[in-house]
């Protein structure tokens, strides 16, 4: 390793400065791309740093960073509703995992109690790596989300009895082992003591803080609770995530929830970032290269075995194929842990230093293949989207509707509101089954049914009607609805809504006799709003505003025929710039030239 923490700080800057942006161009996440900056760093590469046990042990702040601030997502009543997740779907998980991989190690010729670590071992799966990636991709807080992390919650809790089952299992001579019930004792209190005096004590150190309104003292006291806790849960045997989740759950209903989000947040960010590069510096390519049949094999099964288990507890769990499916993906992965359990396991003599080492090099490829994994999943899951059923369109009684409302969103819901308010017949029809279901949760008579099909025109008895109004969100259908009605029923008035200037004149194309854009009046509104707040009087605001109106309709009209040609509508759009300048200093003039007769 290059002598000078300056140096090693500069060199690890640098590779995530280069690599993370890379790789989130190309498509691959920022974990993949730490993990492949660890791995140029490492002894394998660059030979930057020779000690990649040393910076991963240091860079696990990282996680338990992570770990607070989900645990600041978690009131402690939301955490009791999981419990049958985690103890439930995480006990499964890791049974049936170990019990699979446990038995595919026997034919290694491992003894049973050897056999029983390595499967716990490789049960556990990247708290870090998994939750980042449902992180990155905004999937934290999706059905298989928050039973992904249910899992590893429950995998963080079986840290402490695997760790003191360990030596017992082994040859190591246990005298200076801590006693099974001593340790549990120890555990239990550590973590009632956290809880219990934690609450009070917490909320009481940041009140106090928050007084003294610097901003350094509060992140240096949001760094001492994390770090505190973590460190009081490692004296108990505990993981140190483990701590600091409890810390953030505590406070998570507090009035200090957000700022403490955002104090720690860029602490989290980097040093998670360090850990992933040091998983990467850990990876021995030289095993590699020497075995890749057998590394290969070993890191296929592991994904495959873990994967289908997930998949299944998933669907056990109640989510639909796609959740099951992300959740494997997501969670299919060997986990950090593993190196401690598979070290331990080496010195208690339950496994050799060839085994661990093959362990260790499958565990961290597992990790780093998992962000492919997930994006694989990803995509495929996009190319072949759910196969919505058919639902038949509704039977229509009302004959004789005034006007039909097709869409009945934001926008078609003001106008139904407004016609119904004056007992005016209308006949809402929407091509969305969930909205449809929504509204008639309102007492709303609305019908589903696609406005662009003739048939249900008809049904809808479109030739009875006196205004159709087109107030779908998606302009496409919106563009088919009003063509469909002006060939069918001629003699129909249509007004139409636009989203922007473009759908206007689209809509324009196919004379319809009135087409509004859904934010003119809204910005105009508050246009008017804003000159009376510069000190314009009611009076003038209104003025100005509705001389825009005109000026604007005016101006689309004349773009309305020249909008295929884009230089001759920048042309149009800058004459009609200068032609608003001058009729509003014309007015300033004519406002100056009365204030001067007063």
């Amino acid at each position: 390793m290059h002598n000078g923490s300056l140096e090693i700080v500069l060199v690890f800057l640098l590779a995530a400065v280069i690599a993370v942006p890379l790789f989130r161009k190309l498509g691959l996440g920022a974990v993949l791309g730490y993990l492949a900056a660890g791995v140029a760093l490492g002894p394998q590469g660059l030979k930057f740093i020779d000690d990649p046990a040393s910076i991963l042990a240091e860079s696990e702040l990282g996680v338990v960073m992570l770990l607070f601030i989900i645990g600041l997502e978690l009131s402690p009543a939301r955490l009791w509703v999981m419990r049958k997740r985690v103890f439930g779907i995480g006990g499964l998980q890791v049974a049936l995992t170990a019990a699979a991989l446990g038995g595919l190690m026997i034919a290694y010729g491992l003894g049973d109690k050897a056999t029983v670590v390595v499967g716990i071992g490789l049960a556990l799966s990247s708290t870090a790596v998994g939750l980042q990636l449902l992180a990155e991709r905004k999937e934290l807080t999706t059905d298989f989300g928050r039973l992904a992390f249910a899992v590893l919650l429950f995998q963080d809790l079986l840290a402490i009895p695997l760790l003191v089952a360990i030596p017992l299992l082994g040859d190591a001579k246990a005298a200076h082992h801590v006693p099974l019930s001593q340790a549990a004792l120890r555990a239990i209190g550590a973590i009632a003591g956290v809880v219990v005096l934690g609450r009070p004590l917490l909320r009481q150190i940041f009140r106090v803080v928050a007084r003294t309104q610097m901003p350094e003292v509060f992140t240096a006291s949001a760094l001492l609770v994390v770090a505190g806790t973590a460190w009081l849960m490692q004296l108990a045997g505990l993981s140190m995530g483990l701590g600091a989740f409890l810390a953030g759950v505590l406070l998570a209903d507090s009035e200090f929830r957000h700022e403490l989000e955002a104090q720690i947040e860029p602490f989290k960010g980097l040093l998670l970032g360090l850990f992933f590069m040091a998983v990467g510096m850990s990876l021995d390519l030289r095993l590699v290269a020497r075995e890749p049949l057998l590394i290969a094999s070993g890191v296929g099964i592991l994904l495959a075995v873990k994967g289908v288990l997930l998949y299944v507890l998933g669907r056990l769990g109640r989510l639909r194929n796609r959740g099951a499916l992300m959740l494997a993906a997501a969670l299919a992965l060997g986990g950090e842990f593993a190196f401690v359990v598979f070290g331990e396991a080496l010195k208690a003599g339950l496994i050799d230093n060839g085994l661990r080492d093959r362990l260790v090099v499958i565990v961290g490829l597992s990790m780093a293949v998992t962000p492919l994994l997930v994006m694989a999943a990803s995509n495929w899951l996009l190319a072949h989207p759910d196969a919505k059923p058919k639902r038949p369109f509704d039977t229509i009684d009302n004959e004789n509707p005034r006007v039909i409302i097709a869409g009945f969103g934001r926008v078609g819901q003001i106008v139904g509101r407004v016609l119904l308010a004056q007992n005016i017949s209308f006949t809402a029809l929407e091509n969305s089954a969930e909205q449809v279901d929504f509204m008639r949760r309102f007492g709303n008579q609305i019908y589903f049914g696609d406005p662009a099909r003739a048939e249900l025109l008809r049904a809808a008895h479109a030739e009875r009607a006196e205004v159709f109004v087109v107030a779908t969100d998606d302009p496409e259908a919106n563009v088919r609805t009003a063509r469909l009605v002006k060939r069918l029923f001629p003699n129909l008035k249509v007004y139409a809504r636009a989203r922007n200037r473009q759908h206007a004149f689209r809509l324009m194309d196919l004379s319809v006799d009135k087409v509004v854009r859904e934010t003119l009046d809204g910005s105009l509104e508050l246009t008017r709003n804003v000159l009376e707040g510069l000190g314009f009087s009611p009076e003038v605001a209104a003025e100005r505003v509705a001389r825009f109106r005109q000026h604007d309709e005016k101006m689309l009209a004349e773009q309305h025929l020249v909008y295929d040609d884009e230089a001759a509508l920048m042309q149009s759009a800058e004459a009609s710039r200068r032609e608003l300048q001058q009729l509003f200093e014309a007015d300033r003039e004519e406002d100056a030239a009365g204030e001067a007769l007063k």
